[in-house]
Order: structure tokens, then C-alpha cells, then sequence
């Protein structure tokens, strides 16, 4: 008889993909497709370029005193997007 070491397709993948060391890099660009649904489409709407450094999530916002508004919330912002993710990607955003 085979001893078989049965594990579901998700399990499969992530494996692969931590192996490959290109989790960190997916879930990074899931946090950046998550902001317009964190943020809401009216915040997206002014929201430019978006990359992530050094768990550090950058986003240049177009209105400055919507950008104030923002700087005020980063905590809740950063707490809600690791928590649409699943795992903690980001430590911080800083807006520009």
C-alpha cells in the first residue's frame, strides 16, 4: 500500500510560491489592487501611483487636504488593508 500525503491545491500553490520566494511579492500587489475597495472609489479617484518600500505603502493623492484627511486615519487604513490581504504586508503609509 502507498502512504499518500494528500494536501488541497491551495496548500500546493503556497508552498510553491514560498519556495520560489514570490508570496511576499503577490501579496504586495493584492494590498495595492485592495486600496480603492480600503479606501472607497471617491478616494481612489485622486489617488495617483502606489508602490510599496520597505513595508511601507507610498500613494500620491492629488488633493492636499485630502491628503491631510488621510494622514489622520493612516492607522486605520494600514490595520484595514492587512486585514483585506489576510497577513501583515505594510507597517505604514506615507502619502504624497
Amino acid at each position: 500500500m502507498f502512504k499518500r500525503d494528500v494536501q488541497t491545491l491551495a496548500d500546493i500553490l503556497t508552498q510553491c510560491l514560498r519556495h520560489d520566494g514570490l508570496e511576499t511579492p503577490l501579496m504586495q500587489r493584492r494590498l495595492i489592487d485592495a486600496w480603492g475597495r480600503v479606501a472607497g472609489k471617491a478616494i481612489d479617484k485622486y489617488t495617483g501611483e502606489k508602490f510599496i518600500r520597505n513595508q511601507i505603502l507610498f500613494v500620491k493623492i492629488i488633493n492636499p487636504a485630502l491628503r491631510a484627511d488621510l494622514s489622520m486615519m493612516r492607522e486605520r487604513l494600514v490595520n484595514n488593508l492587512n486585514v483585506e490581504v489576510g497577513a501583515r504586508i505594510i507597517t505604514d503609509i506615507k502619502f504624497f
